[in-house]
C-alpha cells in the first residue's frame, strides 16, 4: 500500500477506535507511520480523510447489516416471524460494530457544521434506504421504486438506527426483534395470529 491507502486504513482505525472528534492528524499520522503533512497532501485536510473513512467503514458495515437482513433459508414460520429474526439478527450485530455505530453518530453531529459532510451523509442515507428495501423486498437495487426506497428502506433504516440508539444506551433493555414486532403490531392495530 502507499501512504494514500496508509492514511485511509489509519483513518478508519482511529475513527472507530477515538471517534471522530478525538481523532488527530497526530493521531491518524502516526497509525499510518506517514508524516502529517502527508494528510494534507493527499486529501487536504483531517476532515477530508476522516470523512472518506466513514463512507468507506458506512460501505462494510452495510455489506454486514445486509447480511444480517437478508432472509435466512433457517428463517421459518410467518412473514412477521421470520421480520422479528431478521431484526434479531441485526441486533446481536450491533455488538460487533459498536465502534461503527458510535462514529457514524458522532459524524452526524458534525454534519450539522459542515455542509459538505451533510451532503455525502443524506446521499449516504438514499443508498441506504433504496440498499434496504431491496433486501426486504428481494429485488436488485436498480429495480427498487423510489416510493419503496422513500417508505419501506426509510421505515427499515429508521427502526434501525432507533435500535441502534437503544442498544448503545443500554444493550440490556434494547428492544428484541420480537419486541419490535409487537410494538409494530400495536401501533398498526394488527393483532398477532
Amino acid at each position: 500500500m502507499g501512504n494514500r491507502e496508509d492514511l485511509l486504513a489509519a483513518a478508519k482505525h482511529c475513527l472507530l477506535e477515538k471517534g471522530y472528534d478525538r481523532t488527530t492528524v497526530r493521531d491518524i499520522a502516526s497509525a499510518a507511520k506517514v508524516s502529517m503533512a502527508a494528510i494534507g497532501y493527499h486529501y487536504g485536510s483531517r476532515e477530508a480523510l476522516l470523512n472518506e473513512a466513514l463512507f468507506e467503514a458506512m460501505d462494510d458495515w452495510g455489506d454486514r447489516v445486509g447480511r444480517a437482513l437478508a432472509p435466512d433459508s433457517g428463517d421459518e414460520g410467518s412473514s412477521a416471524e421470520r421480520f422479528a429474526a431478521r431484526i434479531a439478527r441485526m441486533t446481536e450485530s450491533l455488538g460487533e460494530n459498536r465502534q461503527f455505530w458510535l462514529a457514524s453518530f458522532e459524524a452526524f453531529m458534525q454534519a450539522q457544521r459542515s455542509p459538505e459532510l451533510r451532503e455525502q451523509l443524506a446521499t449516504g442515507q438514499a443508498d441506504g434506504r433504496r440498499g434496504l428495501a431491496a433486501m426486504v423486498l428481494g429485488v436488485p437495487e436498480d429495480e427498487v421504486p423510489d416510493d419503496a426506497a422513500r417508505t419501506v428502506g426509510a421505515v427499515q433504516l429508521a427502526l434501525i438506527s432507533g435500535i441502534a440508539v437503544q442498544w448503545l444506551s443500554d444493550p440490556d433493555t434494547a428492544p428484541t426483534g420480537a419486541d419490535v414486532l409487537a410494538g409494530l403490531r400495536a401501533l398498526l392495530g394488527v393483532r398477532a395470529d
